[in-house]
């Protein structure tokens, strides 16, 4: 019963992320079997990371800034990425700028749940501990997946011209901001509450702006408030 308790507590932060930004869909939800299939390859790519990551710990060494930029954000936000990009970027539900935040949010939340469950099962895990890694690692790999999926949406919809230019800023924005994020949570190991808090915090308040422009941008507005008129 306590492991079960465990678990749940280390579930429900990633499905809970997810559902709030499924439902910020205002205009064309995406199937439910899409969202989630993204959410389970962001689980079943946890292992070939922690093989990568392993592999470039051995050769390069656990220098703070190689770790956090490199082994950690660069290896997670580039196959996230890249799975991405083969797998729905080109997909016919990709049609509008918002499915990118909900489809990158998935697989990053799909990351971090699993890893929230190892976490749970090999390391003492507490309701504390698990507070906190709700409240940090989850919803920072949320608010990454939120960067990642708003210019993926950006240039799936931009004139061709922009295209790799928005691709290039949909992985180098999140990995710059999970580096980011590792390298405080590194370097500052005791009074990494002052400085993590308040960079989370501009990060929920730029999320949420990212998320309101992309509905803002969705070709299907109109065709709401057309039926909106008719009934």
């Amino acid at each position: 019963m306590l492991l079960f308790s465990v678990l749940t507590a280390a579930v429900a932060p990633g499905v809970s992320l997810l559902t709030y930004l499924y439902l910020r869909d205002r205009y064309e939800a995406e199937p439910i079997h899409m969202v989630i299939r993204m959410f389970v390859l962001g689980m079943l790519v946890v292992v070939p990371i922690m093989v990568i990551q392993r592999g470039l710990q051995i050769w390069l060494g656990d220098h703070s800034f190689v770790f956090a930029f490199g082994e950690s954000a660069g290896v997670e936000e580039f196959v996230k990425w890249f799975v991405l990009y083969h797998v729905i970027y080109n997909h016919t539900e990709f049609d509008e700028p918002y499915d990118g935040i909900v489809y990158a949010s998935a697989i990053s939340l799909g990351f971090a749940t699993l890893e929230n469950v190892l976490y749970a099962i090999y390391s003492p895990a507490t309701f504390g501990t698990l507070l906190v890694r709700a409240l940090l690692p989850v919803s920072g790999h949320a608010l990454f997946g939120i960067m990642m999926g708003y210019y993926l949406g950006k240039a799936k919809f931009a004139p061709k011209n922009k295209t790799v230019y928005f691709l290039g800023i949909s992985l180098l924005l999140p990995l710059l901001l999970h580096g980011t994020y590792d390298w405080i949570m590194i370097t500052l190991r005791t009074n990494w509450m002052y400085f993590i808090i308040p960079f989370m915090i501009v990060l929920w308040i730029w999320g949420l702006r990212k998320m309101h422009h992309a509905n803002a941008r969705s070709p299907f507005r109109f065709l709401i408030r057309e039926d909106e008129i008719k009934l």
